[in-house]
């Protein structure tokens, strides 16, 4: 198959390149190379470099660059993986996010229309990487166990330090696994707001036409690779770099804030499993280890890992609007569809994390 990964250069696009490379696939990686992403960080351009796979640079908030690499390559598949992630970040750059997540897909949609009505073929499948922040506060219960929607936490409720999830009419609700053919999407902040028009513009401008879209839902990925220098990419590298630094983890809320932390291979791995799907039109898949593991347990355990007994950790209640807090897949879905499971377990990864740190800092 000739394939074309947008953000192909990243922390999970190198590694699929590589990995689809080795499967005997054409492929074609396009990437902005964004300093945020790239700027001391050698280790995924590395990986995409060494795989073979080709290098197209170039901006997907600018038409003509995306243009021209649908037209070289003219795929049959796509992987949507170019987006600017991190929820803080997102409420401070409201704009750029919407240029890159949003206009950069409308500028891939019709990249594709075009080459199509050039004659070049018909791209066959755009999977995008997904969020699962799409969800906002996910599934939840009620004491009687019902299904009950939990809205937005409130900055009243968790100035007082109440943090657990409550209905529209103030019930305090239990969190459980999420699920997207049984919870509704719920973003609660700008970067999840643009994740999920990344899907409604997929699915609805390719609708009833012979290229499908299917839809990976991601939990908090992380592994080697994900950048020390970008206070953006996630709280496993974020802890990381501060306990090397000497520093005290500021622990958010009480600690109890729950993660469902996926390995990078992992989700590689379930990436590279949909180009042998018959069909995969309009599914919505997630994908997770399935296992919860709270912030404070991840921080001790980085602690143990990567520093000594001078480093030292602090829950101080602090909050972020946006943040929600339980997050775990439920991966049936990818069981069934994908044939997909986990293999790397949370102690797993962030021993091979913490390895991969320390000899990246050093």
């Amino acid at each position: 198959m000739k394939i074309l990964i947008t953000g192909g250069a990243g922390f999970i696009g190198s590694r699929l390149s590589a990995e689809l490379v080795k499967l005997g696939h054409d492929v074609t990686i396009f990437d902005s190379l964004h300093p945020q992403v790239h700027f001391l960080n050698e280790t995924n351009y590395s990986i995409a470099k060494a795989s073979g796979a080709k290098l197209i640079v170039g901006d997907i908030r600018t038409r003509d660059d995306i243009q021209r690499a649908v037209t070289e390559t003219s795929p049959d598949y796509i992987f949507h993986l170019a987006a600017e992630t991190g929820t803080g970040q997102s409420f401070d750059h409201p704009t750029r996010y919407n240029e890159v997540n949003i206009i950069g897909t409308t500028n891939l949609i019709e990249s594709v229309r075009s080459s199509e009505m050039l004659g070049m073929g018909s791209v066959r499948r755009i999977v995008l990487a997904g969020s699962r922040s799409v969800y906002g506060e996910g599934a939840c219960v009620n004491m009687e166990g019902r299904p009950t929607a939990a809205v937005a936490r409130t900055n009243e409720d968790l100035s007082k330090g109440d943090f657990q999830p409550k209905s529209a009419s103030g019930e305090s609700l239990t969190p459980v696994p999420t699920a997207a053919d049984i919870c509704p999407v719920a973003p609660a902040s700008i970067y999840a707001s643009t994740k999920l028009m990344q899907e409604y513009l997929l699915t609805q401008a390719f609708w009833g036409t012979q290229t499908e879209v299917g839809i990976l839902r991601l939990q908090n990925v992380y592994g080697p690779g994900q950048s020390m220098s970008n206070p953006y990419t996630g709280v496993i590298s974020i802890f990381a770099d501060q306990i090397m630094q000497g520093k005290t983890l500021n622990i958010y809320e009480d600690g109890e804030i729950t993660r469902d932390f996926v390995y990078v291979d992992d989700v590689v791995r379930a990436f590279a499993s949909t180009v042998a799907l018959e069909s995969f039109s309009d599914e919505i898949v997630d994908i997770g280890a399935g296992e919860a593991a709270t912030i404070l347990d991840v921080a001790k355990e980085m602690i143990n890992l990567v520093g000594d007994e001078r480093n030292g950790l602090k829950i101080t209640g602090n909050f972020r609007a946006g943040d929600i807090r339980y997050a775990i897949a439920d991966i049936s879905k990818a069981q069934a569809l994908l044939g997909w499971t986990p293999q790397v377990s949370v102690k797993q990864g962030l021993e091979q994390f913490s390895k991969w740190a320390k000899e990246d800092q050093a």
